[in-house]
């Protein structure tokens, strides 16, 4: 696949490295030229002076065959420039912008721009590695209607079987991984102390589904 990276910063140059050693040809724009001192040696793609939303050098950069587009420049607004023309004009497939406002992010994600909010995701991450028993939000939809969470099995609920975490409309468990080894789990399945679980719940049911957790099965959850 071709792939059109806008911004040779950090992110950027790291992302043509990691395309290129995926085997993809990578074309890189940024308005510095000293930027793409930071491109690894042997770098064998394009690297184009200029903004990402000149449609002349968008073309200069292969976006006619381009499957995808990285906007991941520094400025917000360059980035949602950059996105919707290749998303609107040259009708590229694969489109993602960086963006360093979570608000901005949802918004344009509801437009259809894929975005990553850099702020929130380091946020994130952080949190995970500084309070590594807090709950984990892993992702959440554009609209906050259906969200995924990573859990660790309480002790109580050792011995039930998945089905009773389900809950119809609101919670669905969709992967387990015991012992370091993850699956899809069988609609018997039985937990096990320290299985890490992953469930899909609407936004609203959070805090219901953690206190249904911490508060143990009921007493004929086990049968």
């Amino acid at each position: 696949m071709h792939v059109v990276v806008v911004g040779c910063g950090r992110v950027g140059a790291g992302l043509a490295h990691a395309l290129e050693e995926a085997g993809h040809s990578v074309a890189v724009i940024d308005k510095q030229p000293r930027a793409f001192r930071r491109l690894h040696e042997g770098f064998k793609g394009k690297a184009l002076v200029g903004v990402g939303f000149d449609r002349e050098l968008l073309r200069q950069a292969g976006i006619d065959k381009a499957g995808a587009l990285a906007a991941v420049t520094n400025g917000d607004n360059s980035n949602i420039l950059v996105a919707r023309v290749a998303k609107e004009l040259f009708e590229v497939e694969r489109v993602v912008a960086r963006i360093y406002d979570p608000r901005r992010a949802r918004i344009y994600e509801r437009l259809g721009i894929p975005t990553i909010a850099t702020a929130q995701w380091a946020t994130e991450r952080v949190l995970q590695r500084v309070l590594p028993d807090s709950p984990a939000l892993e992702w959440i939809d554009p609209s906050a209607k259906v969200c995924l969470v990573e859990r660790t099995m309480p002790a109580a609920w050792a011995g039930t079987p998945y089905s009773t975490l389900e809950d119809r409309g609101t919670a669905r468990v969709v992967a387990v991984s015991r012992l370091g080894v993850a699956a899809l789990p069988a609609p018997d399945l039985i937990a096990q102390d320290g299985d890490v679980v992953h469930v899909a719940l609407s936004g609203d049911a959070v805090d219901d589904f953690d206190d249904r957790l911490g508060s143990g099965p009921s007493e004929d959850a086990h049968h």
